[in-house]
């Protein structure tokens, strides 16, 4: 029998984290250490539910506890919270976490990734969202160096990205910006997207593409995997919500500005990420981050915009994805959590972030 290989995990207990690590840990093909700052946490928890999973005590702000977390392993999965650390933290900690994983030996690094869409605008400062970027910036670092020869004839750890997208279940979650109200008998998302669309990703398809790239390291190699189930308008999303509930649904496109100020209200310029130094100029607003960040889908309609999807590609290496937002809604009505009408009436936390208000220390 094979020895599981040890991947070592940042980000493990947040949202595309703990779909990651079950598929992981409870494959048998591997074993998971988890960076984190509390394991008798319920998230932390639930992790170990799923398979040998061990807590490696400390946070990604740390040399000595990346070393140790990065000791031994085969493998790295790297997702640091850009709404903890802020953009200008970020980029520093997730470069120097890839450079401790060569130091102790990994062997193959996969980063949590996001589209560089600054970059991919051609640099127009309107498409510039700071955890969007922070992670891009990294991401092309990180493949640049894989393709420098004299750096892989002396280093053994090769990189892979993850990139995401917004995922699907925030339509369907508590305090985030795509979350929707129930008006007497219909549900309504108000959402500022004018004639474009979001590529949302469906967080239980996450664990199986991680795994595909640990499981397949000669492809993975310098491979930047961008998912998504689909290219989303709300148009589709609420006409599709009523034909799975039963329900009405609308879609109120709703302007920009406005939009921003009510869903952050007073916090709306205070940092993005929440440890980030309010009176450094590297730190972008509330207001800044998300103005950006929804002009991004405003201008990704039809997978033609500045974010783009090869949809071929992923039928391909995941024939059993999620590929439309009918198929999700019809998976969530089968689980078991409650009907999707009740749900959406009394919406639960996705994000972590929201789960623990914004508060904590890197």
């Amino acid at each position: 029998m094979t020895t599981p290989r040890l991947i070592s995990v940042i980000g493990g207990t947040g949202a595309q984290g703990i779909p990651v690590v079950k598929a992981l840990a409870s494959s048998g093909l591997y074993t998971v250490r988890v960076l984190t700052r509390d394991p008798t946490n319920p998230r932390f928890k639930e992790l170990q539910s799923y398979g040998p999973v061990e807590a490696s005590i400390g946070t990604f702000a740390s040399e000595s506890a990346l070393r140790t977390l990065f000791r031994g392993a085969w493998g790295a999965f790297v997702n640091i919270d850009g709404f903890n650390s802020g953009e200008k933290t970020e980029i520093f900690w997730t470069i120097r976490a890839w450079e401790l994983a060569i130091e102790e030996g990994v062997q193959l690094f996969v980063l949590g990734n996001l589209d560089y869409a600054y970059k991919k605008s051609g640099f127009r400062p309107q498409f510039h969202a700071g955890h969007y970027d922070g992670k891009g910036r990294v991401g092309d670092f990180i493949l640049a160096q894989n393709k420098d020869a004299e750096f892989r004839d002396q280093i053994k750890m090769r990189s892979a990205l993850f990139t995401t997208g917004p995922y699907i279940e925030m339509t369907l979650g508590k305090a985030t910006p795509f979350a929707p109200v129930v008006e007497g008998e219909t549900a309504v998302w108000r959402v500022p997207l004018a004639d474009g669309a979001v590529p949302f990703v469906a967080l239980d398809d996450c664990g199986y593409y991680v795994k595909y790239l640990f499981d397949h390291p000669a492809e993975a190699d310098g491979l930047n995997l961008a998912v998504a189930l689909d290219h989303v308008t709300f148009t589709e999303y609420t006409k599709a919500f009523t034909a799975v509930t039963g329900h009405p649904a609308r879609w109120d496109n709703v302007e920009l500005a406005p939009f921003i100020e009510l869903a952050f209200g007073s916090q709306v310029d205070t940092p993005a990420g929440y440890n980030a130094d309010p009176t450094d100029p590297a730190t972008m607003t509330l207001r800044q981050n998300f103005t950006a960040f929804f002009e991004l889908w405003r201008h990704s309609g039809g997978n033609k915009g500045i974010i783009t999807r090869d949809y071929e590609f992923l039928d391909r290496i995941h024939p059993g994805r999620i590929r439309s937002v009918e198929e999700w809604l019809r998976r969530e009505e089968q689980k078991g959590l409650g009907d999707l009408w009740t749900r959406t009436k009394q919406l639960g936390h996705v994000l972590k972030v929201l789960e623990e208000g914004r508060a904590g220390t890197i």
